[in-house]
């Protein structure tokens, strides 16, 4: 299962979590969809786990939101897709409000849904409904404790629609990638925060160096690795790896 790690995610963009203690006690699940027999199969699934709790379900997002913002659930189980205008407000009141509650989304298996899309929004797990029990299990889990979850099939496509948008010269870099580009120990180091979702400022604390060194790595590692943004380097150490021990 290839996950991105994330130290703490806050909801609104891959590389935007929170960086503070995770509450203790059960994490608390919000299920949302419009389909009762789906939020209710859910909701029993979640209430049979003891470190688990069903904090509500709802059917819209006018009640998501509400319970979002009186409860602040730790985990969003959403049957919508992120391109549903209740997906959409959801993850705006995500942003907007400042919350710490993280979304999975419960993709369908009809290859449609624009899984760079979910991710840009904020959303911290992609789950397909056909998952099996344990695997998602998991996912609230690890994506509880600050990760982002992506099985390989939703990575792969991930990659595959990033090339297709365009950006940048996808050969060139495969061709780093397959050639294995050297990165020093710091810049691994890096690479592994950003796959935690840490921000430059967090990253620099983290490892007592300053903001303006963190950049230059950062520059360094997108040159090396042929990436151009923060989403493609945390896919990349998704694939390689360099996200597990970090």
């Amino acid at each position: 299962m290839a996950r991105l790690a994330a130290t703490a995610p806050s909801g609104a963009t891959v590389a935007d979590f929170v960086n503070g203690a995770l509450p203790s006690g059960p994490i608390r699940v919000l299920i949302a969809d419009d389909k009762s027999l789906f939020r209710d199969g859910l909701a029993n699934l979640v209430a049979g786990q003891k470190d688990l709790h069903v904090a509500g379900t709802v059917d819209s997002a006018v009640t998501a939101n509400e319970q979002m913002r009186q409860i602040r659930p730790d985990v969003v189980l959403l049957g919508w897709s992120a391109g549903a205008p209740a997906s959409q407000r959801i993850f705006a009141a995500i942003q907007e409000g400042k919350l710490p509650t993280r979304v999975i989304i419960m993709v369908a298996d009809d290859g449609k849904e624009d899984l760079v899309e979910a991710i840009r929004l904020g959303c911290s797990g992609i789950v397909p409904k056909s998952t099996s029990t344990e695997l998602l299990l998991k996912s609230v889990r690890k994506v509880h404790a600050g990760e982002i979850w992506l099985d390989r099939l939703s990575t792969a496509d991930v990659i595959r629609r990033l090339s297709k948008k365009g950006s940048g010269n996808v050969a060139a870099r495969q061709g780093l990638r397959e050639q294995g580009a050297t990165l020093s120990t710091r810049e691994r180091e890096i690479v592994g925060l950003i796959a935690q979702g840490f921000k430059n400022k967090d990253m620099a604390e983290r490892l007592f160096i300053s903001e303006q060194t963190v950049k230059n790595h950062l520059h360094n590692i997108f040159d090396k690795l042929g990436v151009s943004d923060r989403l493609e380097l945390a896919l990349y150490a998704i694939h390689h790896k360099l996200h597990e021990g970090a």
